[in-house]
């Protein structure tokens, strides 16, 4: 059994035909060039499925496809979803179905990166757990008894916008202080530079003083392997505000498996092992048993094997 994949972002559409038990058959990716309109994008992703058809004979049981954005419990509609200009109330799943004669349904991205780890990742053994990702923004997804746990109305999992300091700076949430503020790659960045300005005597400072919009958070993991301490200080205060917010994740949903992607993530034990750290301290004692934090490797291949499997799960 087959279905399609797609992971539609502000910048690129990927897709993939995908086979239910052994993963993917094959993958594309094209421009969204989200500036040309809602039509123009819709009209991109048939095109995308369409070459895809063209490769296998054996049709597809549907489309499950990831997006950014807050979707319906039917999984048909997306709102407001950030990065696609010019969209608002969009009846995504009726869009792509009609334009190339297949079922399809839709989820927000990140619940489909944590659907993905469940299908064919980290948390494939695993019931339930919280995934969290560290890109660019901070999303997530919550997996719980092996689904997508969504709420009331489809929009759990909003994670990166949980505010551990009302005082604390600015990013994409409605007030101070989100954890995407301490760990969204460019709120990181930003606070890394600044951090920098105040110490000239360090590498870091001869190598991005000229340009801090240059330094990203690949830079601080490299320096903090060649044991530039203040590279490594910036990481580990990154990684205690992360557990901060697993405290209240896990406090809240009595989940303790935590699994996490994402370029940030890629720092590895210099982000992890302080968030371990703090969160073991802070947690009440019956929630440290077990409390683990895992890395998910699959990368941006996540969401597109999520959204291959919300199609057999769905359709």
């Amino acid at each position: 059994m087959i279905s399609i994949g797609i992971d539609l972002g502000g910048t690129n559409i990927k897709a993939a035909l995908v086979h239910k038990n052994k993963g993917f058959i094959h993958t594309t990716s094209i421009p969204t060039n989200a500036e040309m309109g809602k039509k123009y994008v819709f009209d991109r992703i048939a095109m995308a499925v369409n070459d895809l058809m063209e490769q296998h004979d054996e049709k597809p049981i549907g489309i499950g496809m990831g997006l950014p954005g807050m979707v319906s419990m039917n999984r048909k509609i997306v709102k407001n979803p950030p990065n696609l200009p010019g969209w608002e109330v969009e009846r995504v799943a009726e869009e792509v179905g009609s334009r190339t004669n297949l079922n399809c349904v839709i989820e927000n991205d990140a619940n489909l990166a944590a659907l993905g780890s469940a299908r064919f990742g980290a948390g494939k053994n695993l019931d339930s757990f919280i995934m969290i990702t560290l890109g660019t923004g901070v999303g997530g997804g919550i997996i719980f008894e092996n689904k997508i746990y969504r709420g009331t109305t489809g929009k759990a999992g909003e994670l990166g916008h949980v505010i551990i300091d009302y005082h604390g700076p600015l990013s994409n949430s409605n007030t101070r202080g989100g954890i995407e503020a301490y760990l969204g790659q460019r709120f990181l960045s930003r606070f890394a530079a600044d951090t920098i300005r105040q110490n000239t005597d360090n590498p870091l400072y001869e190598q991005f003083h000229r340009d801090f919009s240059k330094l990203e958070p690949v830079d601080l993991y490299h320096s903090a392997r060649e044991g530039n301490e203040l590279a490594i200080q910036i990481l580990r205060k990154t990684g205690e505000k992360l557990g901060y917010a697993l405290v209240n994740y896990i406090h809240i949903l009595d989940i303790n498996k935590i699994i996490v992607s994402g370029g940030v993530a890629k720092a590895g034990e210099f982000i992890l092992g302080p968030a371990k750290e703090t969160a073991s301290k802070l947690l009440m004692p019956p929630f440290v048993e077990g409390f683990e934090i895992i890395y998910e490797n699959l990368g941006n291949d996540a969401a597109l094997l999520g959204a291959a499997s919300l199609a057999f799960e769905e359709l």
